[in-house]
């Protein structure tokens, strides 16, 4: 049988930051993984470059049972933590809108930087190993199909259930659950939105038109960014960031012309150009398919002349807060996160250890701690792994 001071069950972003952390402080750490190669969602995030960070992130850019929760890790190690890491392997990067910071090349860049930092902490990499059971007569026994590891620590850093198709599984929630720790409701996060009926009949047409907009579910924060129209429905940032927010059966609303008065607009427009036709005036403002839909839903065929301004004063309304219904989303195949996972109150807010079960761990996506779109669960996963690996 093998020893070591901590396993870790995951080799994503969460993973190896906690074997790094672990190994730096003279621990020997093993990571195990059943994929064939770590990091496999690091390698397809933001496009293949990685939104490695978010210079703007706080406690109230994730969602939580327990807002404050998070709070004592993200200060811990912050953005500028990370940063200073990748300008140490001189990786190169830059900053997008919203704070979002990418790396220049390759996502392979930040996967290569953790190897390093592993290899130099003296960390043990193994994958394609998989886990057949665990169990902690005294310390942690992990039985895989190359033979038992017993360890004084165990964490569990195999993320949620976004995305399948890479690997993504609920093996680090069952194992919670069987070590008595309580879950909060699991769904998709920053996922795109489907529509059913009469919605769906107009928005498919639409499909790969996209516009500024600022987005609302029925609670949470509006959200200004783009949103995509789809052949199922809606998606875009703006849509993803609310889907985090929305229950089924609650509605959203988008603001079609953010920062400029609708009202105003086509009242001036009926004066200015009589003549034109109504989805002629919504093109100088929408998309030209947009503009049509639009006009021919909501306004009768004829001139600007002769639309009545209580038409036009409707439609306004309805570009400043359209209310849409989603019939549901795309699920865990598209959603870029999990939402909930294992109940805060079963865990330390400054290690992430169980509080009823010691040197056992839960970080990154497991935990019940969602961040918004923008590279604020890499931040998130970051901070967990580093902190838990100070304990580990």
């Amino acid at each position: 049988m093998e020893t070591f001071d901590a396993v870790i069950l995951g080799a994503g972003a969460a993973g190896l930051m906690c074997a790094i952390s672990a190994g730096r402080r003279g621990r020997r750490v093993l990571v195990l993984d059943h994929a064939p190669q770590v990091g496999s969602k690091i390698l397809i995030s933001g496009g293949g470059r990685c939104n490695f960070t978010n210079t703007g992130t706080a406690p109230d850019r994730f969602v939580s049972a327990n807002p404050r929760f998070a709070r004592s890790a993200l200060s811990r190690y912050r953005p500028k933590d990370f940063l200073e890491l990748v300008e140490k392997h001189r990786i190169p990067w830059h900053e997008k809108t919203l704070g979002q910071l990418f790396c220049d090349r390759s996502a392979r860049d930040i996967v290569a930087m953790l190897l390093a930092e592993c290899a130099a902490a003296g960390v043990v990499v193994r994958t394609g190993a998989r886990v057949t059971e665990v169990t902690k007569p005294g310390r942690f026994q992990t039985v895989t199909e190359r033979g038992t590891i017993e360890s004084e620590s165990l964490v569990l850093a195999t993320g949620g259930l976004s995305i399948p198709k890479m690997g993504a599984t609920g093996f680090s929630l069952d194992l919670a659950r069987r070590f008595g720790l309580k879950l909060v409701e699991t769904r998709p996060g920053l996922v795109p939105m489907t529509f059913e009926g009469e919605a769906l009949e107009m928005m498919r047409p639409l499909s790969g038109v996209a516009l500024p907009a600022i987005a609302r579910a029925a609670e949470g924060p509006r959200f200004p960014e783009a949103v995509l129209f789809t052949h199922r429905g809606l998606s875009g940032p703006a849509i993803l960031q609310i889907s985090s927010y929305w229950r089924p059966g609650q509605p959203i609303s988008l603001n079609l012309l953010p920062g400029q008065d609708p009202t105003a607009l086509l009242l001036a427009r009926k004066q200015a150009r009589p003549k034109a036709e109504a989805r002629t005036v919504l093109g100088e403002f929408l998309p030209q398919r947009l503009a049509q839909a639009l006009a021919e839903a909501y306004l009768p065929p004829m001139e600007m002349a002769n639309q009545p301004d209580k038409g036009l004063r409707a439609l306004a309304d309805r570009l400043r807060a359209m209310p849409l219904s989603p019939a549901g989303t795309e699920g865990y195949a598209k959603a870029e996160v999990m939402l909930g996972g294992v109940d805060t109150a079963a865990l330390s807010s400054r290690d992430m250890q169980a509080n009823d079960v010691p040197g056992l761990f839960v970080i990154g996506e497991a935990v019940d701690v969602t961040g918004w779109l923008g590279g604020y669960n890499f931040q998130w996963a970051w901070a967990s792994g580093w902190c838990a690996g100070e304990a580990a």
